[in-house]
């Protein structure tokens, strides 16, 4: 009896669907994400007609995914060791400040790289405040991260006095809005972080112990990981990428304001958990996060084409988040049964 038992049980094990293992694996997930992004295409061409479906067009999708996309691909380090970074949008905007400063402008004049390398360093430097505070202060993340959104906020306003800064520097303007081989430099930009994020997170070391870190932080630690250490890293690289993003900004609208990047965080974490990473920590896809920020971008050009209102641009992005959020739940449930 026990014999027949023990059989119907391997049975029942080995009887697995195959279409739901599928779509449940990375592949799958990802097949997903390409077919609703070629969807919204199809629609955007019916409605828009030559108006989406120009080379134009599609570069003003893809200058307008770079911002979000750089950012988002810090954001996915943070979010797969288990954490949030909601001072994303703020960094952008300080970060935009004080590299269009005057005085710094026209010490650049001659060495317009010098405007690159503040951006990027006022970024890194709100970046470890943030991880020191979340890492070594034991503040929880979504507190300390907001307490950053509002404090970056605030210190841009203060230090361009709440005016818009023009940004003049030839040098650096036309390298930015130069191009190679026809394809915009920030696309280029874009492209590079997401290709150099996609091999550090999963081809280096650095990437399996943040995987680690963020399914089981405790496990981690006793493996011999330096959690506390790690988890500044990975708030360094957001405020990293956050300052690259403040670069491209500062190109595509030739001002530095404090208004930069209002809301941006939003954004950034929808384009990562549409993408398959996982809120919880624990599991992240770099180019799962590069759909996701194509298709808000081909979401939001489409319904800028037809004229439809940014309330109900709002209200798609809200139900595409909740969506995957759900599916996110429903996959993460199934995996362990189906291992």
């Amino acid at each position: 009896m026990s014999e027949q038992t023990t059989t119907e049980s391997d049975v029942a094990t080995t009887r697995r669907n195959p279409i739901k293992e599928f779509l449940a694996s990375p592949a799958g997930r990802s097949m997903g994400l390409v077919v609703a992004l070629l969807l919204l295409i199809v629609i955007g061409a019916i409605t828009g007609g030559e108006n989406f479906m120009n080379i134009d067009n599609m570069f003003v999708i893809l200058r307008y995914a770079s911002v979000i996309g750089v950012m988002a691909i810090g954001m996915t380090f943070v979010i797969t060791g288990g954490g949030i970074d909601l001072s994303v949008g703020s960094v952008l905007g300080l970060s935009s400040v004080i590299a269009s400063i005057g005085a710094l402008q026209t010490a650049s004049e001659g060495f317009w790289p010098l405007m690159v390398f503040v951006s990027i360093a006022v970024g890194v430097i709100a970046g470890l405040t943030n991880g020191l505070i979340i890492a070594y202060g034991k503040v929880v993340a979504f507190i300390a991260t907001l307490a950053m959104l509002v404090g970056a906020r605030g210190l841009a306003e203060l230090i361009s006095g709440r005016s818009t800064q023009v940004v003049n520097n030839q040098g650096f303007l036309d390298f930015f809005r130069g191009d190679l081989l026809g394809v915009d430099w920030v696309v280029w930009i874009f492209l590079i972080v997401a290709v150099a994020g996609w091999f550090l997170l999963n081809r280096t070391t650095f990437g399996r112990r943040t995987v680690a870190i963020g399914g089981n932080p405790i496990a981690a630690r006793l493996a011999g990981v330096n959690v506390k250490r790690h988890t500044v890293y990975l708030y360094i690289i957001a405020g990293a990428c956050a300052g690259i993003a403040a670069l491209i900004t500062l190109s595509r609208t030739t001002a530095g304001t404090s208004t930069h990047g209002q809301l941006a965080e939003l954004d950034v974490i929808a384009a990562v958990v549409v993408g398959g990473t996982l809120l919880a920590g624990g599991r992240g896809t770099i180019g799962g996060t590069v759909l996701g920020v194509l298709l808000f971008a081909v979401l939001i050009n489409v319904f800028t084409q037809n004229d439809l209102s940014s309330s109900w641009q709002l209200v798609a992005r809200g139900i595409i988040i909740v969506a995957a959020v759900m599916l996110q739940q429903r996959l993460a449930n199934r995996e362990p049964s189906s291992a």
